[in-house]
């Protein structure tokens, strides 16, 4: 998939966002934060994520530009929040209880773990697999071609029973 390229205004609504939330966490904190690296590599389904030792947030180009200002205001304070735990507590559970405090105290946004974002245009190629229990099973073209290429597997977390393609 040719990664997109994200417009300057929503470049600058992103950084404004992270900096009121940065400045916001630095009075709460009682601490001054370095700005964190925002890059725009993420791929898949995930609408971002935070690097910690790197000090950096990557994005997804696709869901932000469906997305806008929704994306922003949720994915930024939340990964955010990462890097805020690890830099007062260090490593911790990835959405424990740091980081719902983090997200609702100092952030003052819900806590939420994972987005609701429509992924239709990021999952155009779905392959079918099934297990031992009957259960459909739908994987991303990544993991079809890691089984494929003999270089993954994937199980049924109910059954058990390595996940079989549905040919079709």
């Amino acid at each position: 998939m040719k990664s997109q390229r994200v417009p300057i205004a929503l470049q600058q609504i992103v950084m404004r966002v992270l900096r009121n939330k940065l400045a916001t966490a630095s009075t709460k904190l009682e601490k001054t934060f370095t700005e964190p690296l925002i890059n725009y590599r993420q791929r898949g389904t995930i609408a971002g994520s935070a690097h910690l030792q790197a000090w950096e947030i990557r994005l997804n180009p696709i869901l932000l530009i469906e997305n806008g200002e929704i994306f922003i205001n949720q994915v930024i304070p939340h990964e955010l929040a990462h890097l805020l735990v690890y830099h007062c507590f260090g490593k911790t559970a990835p959405h424990g209880k740091e980081w719902k405090w983090m997200m609702a105290v100092i952030l003052e946004v819900l806590p939420q773990t994972t987005h609701q974002f429509a992924l239709t245009s990021i999952r155009k190629q779905i392959f079918h697999y099934h297990c031992q229990c009957d259960l459909s099973h739908q994987l991303t073209l990544r993991r079809h071609n890691k089984i494929q290429h003999g270089k993954g597997e994937y199980i049924c977390k109910k059954c058990g029973q390595y996940l079989v393609w549905q040919n079709q």
